[in-house]
């Protein structure tokens, strides 16, 4: 998958989402301002799940679909690679719950390996 993909949302500029692995961020691009976030890590062991840690959408920008692109797209970006999800965010996990044809629930010990990960580095969160 590309690391950018656009929408539109409502009568807004076009958002970009862009996949800064690096950087453990999937930012959320409007007009050249990030608008939104998702915080993550890829997990240190097979089968290199995507974790997602936390969600943000700058205010000002709430209620405009920004934080569901994210995690839609989040879940396309795990797609394409072929590993799971684990969504240690609670927006994440919510989001998942409602969309479970996109999201796939990820294997306890996936779940388990990433939450020990985050429990042991601080730097991911």
């Amino acid at each position: 998958m590309p690391e950018s993909q656009s929408g539109r949302s409502g009568q807004n500029a076009p958002i970009e989402f862009r996949d800064e692995r690096k950087a453990g961020r999937l930012l959320a691009v409007e007009g050249g301002a990030v608008v939104g976030f998702i915080a993550y890590f890829v997990l240190a062991e097979a089968p290199h799940a995507l974790v997602a840690v936390h969600t943000v959408v700058e205010p000002g920008h709430e209620g405009r679909g920004i934080a569901g692109g994210l995690v839609k797209t989040f879940y396309g970006i795990a797609a394409a690679e072929g590993v799971p999800v684990v969504p240690l965010c609670p927006y994440a996990a919510s989001w998942a719950a409602k969309h479970p044809d996109q999201a796939p629930e990820p294997a306890a010990e996936v779940v388990a390996a990433a939450k020990a990960q985050l429990d042991s580095d601080s730097d991911l969160w």
